[in-house]
């Protein structure tokens, strides 16, 4: 593919940049409209990259050029030194006893969805549409229990259009061309960025204000204010409590959307796989009443890792080598980019028995151990894993769970093929709309 065939090819859609070799070799090396690139396949590879010579390996100026924009300087972005004291300051926040106090809120979240939904019954509706809908209440719920200051279908719309302007590739940051040149994504994400602004700004003024006054609440929004870093005692920044928060409400809330409107869809396409999880969820009901925990849901949960494998919300790593290394009898050379494609990795020949099937059975507890860790990587690995990791999986747990318990979701008749985006996420290009038949 030429430089411009593959610019093209890119800025529509990254996903049909992979030929067949890339998801039969475990590595692919040559050179391209990014220079050298390595494409890695391989889990021992990939853990030499992300774990073993992680310090060797940072994020590349591509992406930092397309999300520090929108994310700032928070955890998603930041290098170095000042990601490990965000990192470490923000670590408690998530640790297994802050996420498993946030179940109740999570579930009443869901069932706030399942019960809007259900009245829908005969209709149809944007399945994706209704995702955002449901991550923002929890965020609502769980970061921001006061509320967030704008209307949270504003804030979503405003999330879409961020992602919609800067995903596509500006060939400008392929050259390397200066940041004070102007990017038609960048212009176009500028009305979503002040909305941000507005709305991050009007969150932290009305926090400290409860904060002084000894009224605020024991949220994600006041840990992240009094966060401290436990080995220096350092707080953030305003600059870095703001880019963290930007980061929770844009990155954080578009991937586990993105997850549960693909769950929705592998489930509405597998009669046997959805009919087992509605068992489950049906008999956890009967057993435990209105809202039944997590774990109660081990087969709605595997449905739902193996949903995200093969449609990761973040399809796409890639790492900037400081100096030159080797991969086995591949040189890397100081400079070249190298790749780690959740999207390639899950679906995979050489890692994967039918890697293109929705099998969920992969992911049960029985099953889990024989997957390597290195083979799957919805969430990264290594120093830089997803830090929402637990909260994101048992949210959408729970939110599958209280939908499927009241309503089944299958293809509307009208709607066209359902074909993946990649926007900086992985999404439904067109939404996903799904008739909707209330069960019980």
């Amino acid at each position: 593919m030429d430089l411009f065939a593959f610019l093209r090819a890119a800025r529509a859609n990254p996903l049909t940049t992979w030929f067949r070799e890339h998801f039969e070799h475990p590595i692919v090396a040559g050179d391209g409209a990014l220079g050298r690139v390595t494409v890695v396949s391989d889990p021992a590879a990939i853990r030499h990259i992300l774990v073993d010579n992680a310090a060797n390996y940072r994020k590349d100026d591509l992406q930092r050029r397309v999300l520090a924009p929108g994310l700032g300087n928070g955890l998603l972005t930041a290098e170095g030194e000042e990601w490990r004291l965000q990192r470490r300051t923000l670590a408690p926040i998530f640790s297994p006893r802050h996420v498993a106090g946030f179940q109740a809120p999570m579930g009443e979240a869901a069932e706030r969805l399942a019960r809007r939904v259900a009245r829908r019954d005969g209709q149809s509706v944007d399945v994706a549409l209704e995702m955002t809908r449901v991550t923002l209440d929890v965020l609502e719920r769980t970061i921001f229990t006061h509320g967030l200051p704008r209307d949270p279908d504003a804030l979503g719309r405003a999330i879409t259009r961020y992602f919609e302007a800067i995903g596509p590739i500006d060939p400008l940051d392929v050259f390397g061309m200066p940041d004070w040149v102007p990017r038609i994504g960048r212009i176009r994400a500028r009305p979503a960025l002040r909305f941000f602004a507005e709305v991050v700004d009007e969150l932290i003024e009305r926090r400290r204000a409860l904060l002084a006054a000894g009224e605020a609440p024991h949220d994600l929004m006041t840990l992240l204010l009094r966060a401290q870093d436990p080995e220096t005692g350092q707080g953030l920044s305003d600059l870095e409590v703001k880019a963290n928060i930007v980061t929770f409400i844009g990155a954080g809330h578009e991937t586990t959307a993105n997850a549960l409107t693909w769950t929705l869809y592998c489930l509405s396409q597998d009669e046997e796989a959805r009919g087992r999880a509605e068992a489950e969820i049906d008999g956890a009901f009967a057993q435990s009443g209105a809202m039944p925990p997590a774990e109660a849901f081990p087969f709605t949960r595997a449905a739902l890792e193996e949903a995200i494998r093969l449609f990761p919300p973040v399809p796409f790593l890639s790492r900037q080598a400081l100096a030159e290394d080797r991969l086995g009898r591949i040189k890397i050379p100081r400079g070249s980019l190298v790749t780690v494609a959740p999207y390639v990795l899950h679906r995979h020949r050489r890692l994967w028995q039918d890697p293109d099937a929705f099998l969920p059975e992969r992911f049960l507890p029985e099953n889990r151990a024989r997957i390597d860790r290195f083979a799957y990587l919805p969430f990264g690995a290594g120093p830089r894993v997803c830090i929402g990791l637990s909260f994101s999986l048992m949210e959408a747990t729970l939110v599958l769970a209280h939908l499927l318990h009241r309503v089944r979701l299958d293809r509307s008749p009208e709607a066209g093929p359902v074909v993946p985006l990649h926007r900086v996420t992985l999404r439904p290009r067109d939404g996903l709309r799904m008739r909707v038949t209330a069960r019980g």
